[in-house]
């Protein structure tokens, strides 16, 4: 009773925040991209919760049971995703001008591209964050007793609502909120893991063998190679991050996103996978699907009634994390690139945040209808890894390739990307039902990533031989040239309503973080245990609240002449 309570007491409180958003959504730069005004620590952290869910628990947990180590060194490759994408792929991103990934795909490749590709990303986002959805519905179903479907469908439709009423800044303010609330969940449970297995020596003793091998079972080098270059396409190119990287304000702030988000995935991988690998020396029984239970387990084991339900917090509004973004920026891209461009052109912005709104809802139903089947697919590791390994190359790297060639065309992005996908889904679909022949998980992955890749350089070699340059990229350069003149003339008072919708957003956090400290002080005196932790963690959080409301001041007595565009926010490509 104490955990449901729990539950409902911080989701309540998430949904209302993500409602005082409602209003701010005057246009969609502002809906979609927060005004291009975010600032860079909140896009980081946004971004570095929107690539996290309770897959990482069920998933790469289930890994850390069974292998150990290898869990950690698997995400350590989004790390390398995240400074390569610093350095070379968020700026370029930036650079563009434009509000979506798949708005700068239209310019730079053409029409078909642009359309081919909004049909097949659409379709895999909400193949993905359906997993993701299953995920932290196994959990919490699990965990209290409910069962599986309604728990799955209430989740999604609360998942959906505050997305669809607040927009971008609705998301990002709650991937703080979640940020804090799993930080402080996992500090929690580590020390009573060790605690419940004697120690961390003991603990050292009693894993298996190989338990820390850097590479592990199937998960070989090959496979840490191919995920490192599959993660630099997908934190670079993924249409859901590279909102992130345009919604700052210059390409040196979308830099400090990335550069944010690698960081924090350093140390992070490690917190998160102890509790699971701890548990195999507490009860080393678990196989098959069950290992997807591995966390839910330790937890289950060490934590007392109340902390359990700040844990299924964490997870499940991680969860929505990952989801929200994804469902955002598909009705970016739905509102943006189908709606406005191609059915009702002169529609108002009231008429188009309306489209939004519907569209957020009619996506999250499809996420909701996709998890209720991943449990018949093979589960959660099988079903995540495979959707990465077919489409992340193919549909990832031509538009990465774009921003950075001027001989790259559509008709070659077309061949390059149908090619490649035909080519993954015989090997992962095909030759298993046909001949029983499977790749390995290394090669399944290496040949994803790497025959577009290829391909794509191949081209290039060909183009710089033959002396073409793309007549698609000349009309590109012509069109960020007026883009960049419309950026200068930029009204001020539209400024001014962008720099009050940022000072809102900031102070909200600040008084969010400030809520969740007084609500973990109270946890502290009810739970059985671990109740001196959860009070320093919670004076830590009531400190930090002064940071975003010091920001917001700072954003205040900013003076008006600092508020029109320079030219450095939208330097060309």
């Amino acid at each position: 009773m104490v955990d449901t309570t729990v539950i409902i007491v911080f989701s309540v409180f998430i949904m209302l925040i993500g409602f005082l958003f409602a209003r701010t959504g005057r246009n969609l730069k502002s809906f979609f991209a927060g005004g291009e005004a975010v600032p860079w620590f909140i896009g980081g952290l946004s971004l570095f919760m929107s690539f996290f869910s309770a897959g990482t628990f069920v998933a790469w947990g289930s890994i850390a049971y069974q292998h150990g180590w290898v869990a950690i060194t698997i995400q350590w490759t989004m790390c390398i995703g995240g400074l390569i994408t610093g350095l070379y792929l968020a700026p370029k991103w930036k650079a563009t001008g434009n509000l979506t990934a798949a708005e700068f795909i239209r310019e730079r490749l053409g029409e078909k591209v642009q359309k081919t590709y909004i049909y097949i990303f659409m379709l895999v986002s909400l193949f993905i964050k359906g997993s993701v959805l299953y995920s932290v519905s196994k959990l919490v179903a699990s965990s209290l007793g409910f069962p599986l479907i309604p728990a799955t469908v209430v989740l999604g439709l609360f998942m959906i609502a505050y997305t669809a009423v607040g927009g971008l800044w609705a998301v990002m303010v709650t991937d703080i909120l979640q940020f804090v609330i799993l930080t402080a969940a996992i500090l929690i449970i580590i020390p009573l893991a060790f605690e419940a297995t004697n120690g961390v020596e003991s603990f050292l003793q009693q894993a298996p063998a190989d338990f820390f091998n850097i590479v592990n079972g199937e998960y070989t080098w090959g496979f840490i190679l191919a995920f490192a270059l599959y993660h630099i396409f997908y934190i670079g190119g993924n249409w859901t991050f590279v909102q992130r990287y345009t919604s700052v304000d210059t390409p040196k702030s979308a830099s400090k996103v990335a550069y944010l988000f690698a960081g924090l995935y350093i140390i992070s991988p490690i917190l998160w996978m102890l509790p699971p690998m701890v548990y195999k020396t507490i009860n080393p029984s678990l196989t098959g699907l069950d290992t997807e239970n591995a966390y839910l387990m330790i937890c289950k084991h060490v934590l007392p009634a109340g902390l359990m339900g700040l844990i299924l917090t964490g997870m499940y509004f991680s969860t929505s994390a990952s989801a929200n973004t994804a469902l955002n920026v598909v009705s970016a891209v739905f509102t943006n690139d189908i709606y406005k461009t191609n059915i009702n052109p002169n529609a108002s912005d009231r008429k188009l945040i309306r489209v939004a709104r519907i569209s957020s809802w009619f996506f999250g139903l499809g996420m909701i209808g996709i998890a209720l089947i991943v449990p018949y697919i093979g589960g959660i590791v099988e079903f995540t890894l495979s959707i990465g390994a077919v489409t992340g190359g193919p549909l990832l790297a031509p538009p990465i390739w774009a921003l950075f060639s001027k001989r790259l065309s559509g008709k070659t992005t077309m061949l390059v990307t149908l090619l490649s996908l035909a080519v993954n889904l015989v090997f992962k679909m095909l030759l298993p039902l046909t001949i029983g022949s499977k790749l390995s998980r290394g090669a399944e992955m290496l040949i994803g990533v790497g025959l577009p890749f290829v391909m794509l350089a191949l081209y290039e070699w060909y183009a710089w031989y033959r002396g073409i340059t793309s007549d698609q990229y000349l009309r590109f350069k012509q069109q960020r040239a007026q883009r960049k003149q419309e950026a200068l003339q930029a009204g001020v008072e539209e400024e001014k309503k962008i720099k009050r919708q940022n000072r809102f957003g900031l102070r909200v956090i600040a008084f969010s973080l400030a809520f969740i400290a007084l609500l973990l002080f109270v946890l502290s005196v009810l739970t059985a245990s671990g109740g001196k932790i959860v009070m320093v963690i919670a004076a830590v959080i009531l400190v930090s609240a002064l940071i975003p409301f010091r920001a917001s001041n700072k954003l205040k007595m900013m003076p008006e002449t600092n508020l029109t565009k320079t030219p450095a926010m939208v330097e060309d490509v």
